[in-house]
């Protein structure tokens, strides 16, 4: 199969693109390298890809010095002119997306950013596929769509109307964009709500990152609301298996959906939506705990009250996407995080 890879340069974006090419497909992987978080990470994912950062230049295409089946291009996709030639010319068979601009608390601070790269870049890759038609368009959303409800698990057939975040409002409306194009046009989509994304490579904005550093330098961690959250912690292999999973298998019309009894994640059309998690939500602290067990040192904690934006406890309901696709998050965090500081020990000895 021929891949396109949005956000290659990115945390999950760089897993999803090893996994590919270890089992043989094409793949071209694109990225606009901003500048949200170490420009210099991003740049070490993609050596360990073989892509020098030397002959990396926004148009350009730069096949891995590696692998011959990968190549990269640094583009933004708001250039909508420059990505339907690239559509015309690779005629691609899959797009796994997954470049966005990331970040609840972000989101409060620089909302025109959410709107350049979450809403006009989705838009331009939806109008990419509509007129260079692929078999399946698989794109990332998040588990923050479910803003402030508060049944657990969070469930597919749960309503999403009422986010508490712009970031989170952004994914939902990119569920929404991606189902009038399925509707309109016959496009295959599947959205994937992450759950709390984490391992080696990961991204220095997420808390799990944020506590190893503070840890490795001696700093104080900041703890909100006192720690007496939870969360539903992923490994990235595990979410790499589901989100491979997926892309094999074109989404497709629900022929039971009841239009006078909606599902949310499905429809007439070819679309669907998936939790993709681990379905145990492990306590902050006991996550905490891990990471100085890895690092080999007790964290400082500052315990500060509850953020703008942020929720007290997530936990995905996966059964959907165990029963159609077989997925099984196999990681406990005792390993995920083992492996995760091992990673950080190297990466920045």
């Amino acid at each position: 199969m021929k891949y396109l890879v949005t956000g290659s340069a990115g945390f999950i974006g760089f897993h999803v693109v090893q996994h590919l090419l270890t089992h043989g497909h094409e793949v071209l992987g694109l990225d606009n390298i901003n500048s949200y978080y170490s420009r210099e990470l991003k740049f070490a994912r993609l050596a360990e890809s073989g892509i020098a950062s030397e002959k990396v230049a926004p148009g350009v295409v730069v096949t891995s010095s590696r692998q011959a089946n990968y190549r990269f291009i640094q583009l933004d996709l708001v250039d909508k002119p420059a990505l339907l030639l690239l559509f015309e010319g690779e005629k691609f068979e899959v797009v796994i997306h997954l470049a966005a601009q990331a970040g609840v608390r972000n989101s409060i601070l620089h909302p025109e950013d959410y709107l350049h790269s979450n809403f006009a870049g989705f838009l331009n890759l939806l109008e990419c596929c509509r007129f260079h038609p692929v078999q399946h368009l698989v794109f990332a959303s998040s588990s923050s769509v479910y803003g402030s409800n508060t049944k657990m698990p969070f469930s597919t057939s749960d309503g999403v109307d009422h986010p508490i975040s712009l970031y989170a409002a952004s994914k939902k409306s990119n569920e929404l964009m991606a189902h009038s194009y399925s509707h309109l046009f016959n496009l295959p989509t599947t959205g994937l709500r992450f759950f709390t994304v984490y391992g080696p490579w990961g991204r220095p904005d997420m808390s799990y990152f944020l506590f190893a550093d503070a840890i490795r330098k001696g700093e104080s961690i900041q703890v909100f609301n006192a720690g007496k959250m939870k969360r539903d912690f992923t490994y990235i292999d595990d979410i790499v298996d589901g989100i491979i999973r997926v892309a094999e298998k074109p989404a497709t019309p629900n022929p039971n959906y009841d239009p006078q009894h909606p599902d949310p994640s499905s429809s007439t059309a070819p679309y669907k939506i998936y939790n993709i998690g681990n379905s145990s939500p492990v306590p902050l602290l006991e996550f905490i705990g891990e990471i100085e067990k890895g690092l080999g040192q007790k964290a400082k904690m500052e315990l500060l009250p509850m953020q703008p934006g942020d929720v007290v406890e997530t936990h995905a309901d996966i059964r959907e996407l165990e029963r159609d696709l077989g997925y099984q998050p196999h990681t406990t965090v005792a390993q995920g995080v083992a492996e995760f500081t091992k990673w950080y020990s190297n990466f920045y000895r």
